[in-house]
């Protein structure tokens, strides 16, 4: 299945599928040392977003959020791809500081968690597999 959206971030990545439901605080939700969810009440909690095509409605929480995407980057735990519902700037701009693929204006329910994706953020398409 091939789905459309907006490239707010361009690159491609391929990768297991985190899919949350609920919206992410990088500032204060994911600890920057070791990409794991650590947002109270969060439908991922635990899980390692290091690696993984994130998939998510939209970003909340302090700006600092943005250098906390950059920070997983420099250590090596960020996500190889971001999709949101609404990919809001704090998203955004982590993204694009980071160099991480993003797609927005995507059903994200129309992706189950643990597919395998591959991300294509110059043409604003997901495959997948």
């Amino acid at each position: 299945m091939i789905i459309q959206g907006r490239a707010i971030y361009k690159g491609k990545a391929q990768g297991m599928s985190l899919v949350c439901r609920q919206m992410i605080s990088f500032f204060g939700g994911v600890d920057p040392d070791t990409g794991i969810i650590v947002q109270k009440d969060h439908d991922q909690k635990g899980e390692s977003i290091a690696n993984k095509i994130l998939v998510f409605p939209s970003g909340s929480g302090s700006t600092v959020g943005s250098y906390t995407l950059y920070r997983l980057k420099q250590n090596g735990i960020a996500p190889l791809a971001i999709i949101n519902r609404e990919c809001e700037p704090i998203t955004a701009v982590g993204c694009i500081i980071a160099e991480i693929p993003c797609i927005d204006q995507v059903s994200i329910e129309q992706i189950p968690d643990g597919a395998e994706v591959y991300v294509d953020g110059n043409q604003g398409s997901i495959e997948i597999k």
